[in-house]
């Protein structure tokens, strides 16, 4: 998989440069800024964009805003956001109408590369990555603690919808049974007031929800 990495640090770049070197991408650009991204994706039209959101020239969401228009522009690529913070507005306008091909970590809470590895293919398959607290805040811009409703099980099984697990996944983290998750995903469903029937995807399911 073709991968283009943006991050104005050129320690962390190299480590990300290196990480998926080795674990069998093919890192064919690499940008410091904003602009020079957007001429990267240009120039070698990857599978795949790991950005961070605060990079040059403006030093704010730059990063962030060049993913937006990545996906606007080449709808087929992947962009995962790499960030220290969540960018509420603009995360908001990265995720649009779908969550397909698009994700968001914070650095501080990637605990495993293997996941995170994981989490890059997912996103240039067509797959999604949502840190779990991008969820949260996402949906604390639209309702007041949306999530008081759901158990401590429920926020759990959420949080690995988040990060695009399958009921088998989640099954094998929280070591209960895919019977007892499914019935933990229809009642999130059911207590967010989301349409049991509203999708094949339980994040796309969470996501038409933010946009009520």
């Amino acid at each position: 998989m073709r991968v283009v990495i943006a991050e104005d640090q050129p320690l962390f770049r190299a480590g990300l440069h290196r990480l998926l070197t080795e674990t069998g991408f093919d890192v064919v650009g690499e940008a410091a800024d904003a602009p020079d991204l957007l001429r990267k994706v240009r120039a070698h039209r990857p599978d795949v964009v790991v950005t961070d959101v605060r990079m040059p020239p403006d030093h704010s969401d730059d990063g962030l805003r060049a993913a937006i228009e990545i996906r606007r522009q080449r709808p087929q690529t992947g962009v995962l956001v790499l960030s220290h913070y969540v960018a509420e507005r603009s995360a908001f306008d990265l995720v649009g109408a779908s969550a397909d091909g698009v994700g968001y970590l914070l650095k501080d809470r990637v605990r495993d590369l293997d996941d995170f590895i994981d989490a890059v293919r997912r996103v240039a398959q067509g797959g999604s990555a949502l840190d779990p607290e991008v969820i949260t805040r996402l949906l604390g811009r639209h309702r007041e603690d949306p999530l008081s409703a759901l158990s401590q099980r429920e926020r759990e099984v959420l949080a690995l919808i988040a990060e695009g697990r399958s009921n088998y996944g989640i099954a094998e983290r929280l070591v209960i049974s895919e019977g007892a998750v499914e019935k933990n995903v229809h009642r999130i469903l059911r207590k967010l007031d989301i349409p049991l029937d509203g999708g094949h995807r339980r994040v796309l399911a969470v996501l038409a929800f933010l946009r009520t």
